[in-house]
């Protein structure tokens, strides 16, 4: 275990400890300084202190850094869509029926195995079972998402979606024929106190915006565009069964009557943000997968 030791200087007197000792080596992140103060690896003075204690002249910081956890996730070389890729990002198109990262019980064929593979330098804010993983979407959603290689770029995205900077537009089938051609729905969304594996709209719920614009009328169904002013787990699928219209396939939010597509159809298909190195606007674009299209393709021969 490697042991940092640091004297506080006049002009660091006032500073937050967390603050300063991420000054104290390029490759550490705020986040992961706050980290190894909660589990204990940061003293002042001999003493445990929180992320927010304000330093003082002459206090003697001492800083042992772990070693790194194992990882128990197993690179697995699959053909993955990048989109992009640079020393700080990648940009990858998640196919349908794919889940982002293993969890208990689901270990293999994730995202995770398939860009552990592809590239082994990750950003290690989310873990070890979610290495680089900034945002997530769903097993049966496909599209971009974005990965983070390091710590210092994680935090950059993060806080991009935080500031609600970051551009994500889906494109989505939905039951009903909606008949105003825009739309923005703010309710909040929570665990469904009736079923803890579902989220629905609950007074007590995070604040969750979705802005919507029919692209098609395909009735009985519509074709939309939906654009995430926030970003909830199950968002779109929760906002559009809560104005009466689930995405066709939703074996969850949706009704027991609809089309069979093992999953919702939902695609998250551009992307957009500032590089969290040179700050530069970076959008992608993914087409509708093929099984998308295809459906959307069949209801309009029917029209």
């Amino acid at each position: 275990m490697e042991k940092i030791e640091y004297l506080v200087k006049e002009k660091d007197s006032g500073e937050r400890i967390d603050k300063l000792a991420a000054t104290l080596n390029k490759d550490w992140s705020r986040s992961q300084i706050q980290q190894w103060i909660k589990d204990g690896h940061l003293t002042v003075n001999g003493k445990n202190v929180k992320a927010n204690y304000k330093c003082n002249q002459n206090d003697r910081i001492v800083l042992e850094i772990p070693e790194p956890e194992p990882l128990d996730v197993i690179p697995e070389e699959m053909d993955l869509d990048i989109y992009y890729e640079d020393q700080d990002v990648i940009v990858v198109n998640k196919p349908k029926g794919m889940v982002v990262h293993p969890a208990p019980g689901h270990t293999s064929g994730t995202l995770v195995n398939g860009i552990m593979a592809h590239c082994r330098d990750l950003s290690g804010i989310n873990g070890v079972l979610r290495p680089g993983i900034v945002h997530r979407i769903d097993k049966d959603t496909s599209g971009l998402l974005m990965v983070a290689k390091n710590d210092r770029a994680h935090e950059k995205l993060v806080q991009q979606l935080v500031d609600k900077t970051v551009t994500r537009k889906y494109f989505a089938l939905v039951h009903g024929v909606i008949p105003h051609n825009h739309g923005t729905i703010d309710a909040p969304i929570g665990r469904d106190p009736m079923d803890r594996q579902s989220m629905t709209v609950i007074e007590k719920g995070k604040q969750a915006v979705t802005h919507f614009t029919v692209l098609e009328r395909l009735d009985p169904y519509s074709y939309v565009e939906c654009v995430l002013e926030t970003g909830r787990t199950h968002q779109i699928r929760v906002h559009m069964k809560y104005i009466g219209h689930p995405l066709v396939g939703d074996p969850k939010y949706g009704p027991r009557n609809t089309i069979s597509a093992n999953g919702q159809v939902l695609h998250a298909g551009i992307l957009g943000f500032n590089h969290p190195r040179t700050g530069e606007y970076k959008e992608f674009q993914a087409p509708l997968p093929d099984s998308f299209t295809k459906l959307l393709n069949e209801l309009r021969q029917i029209h």
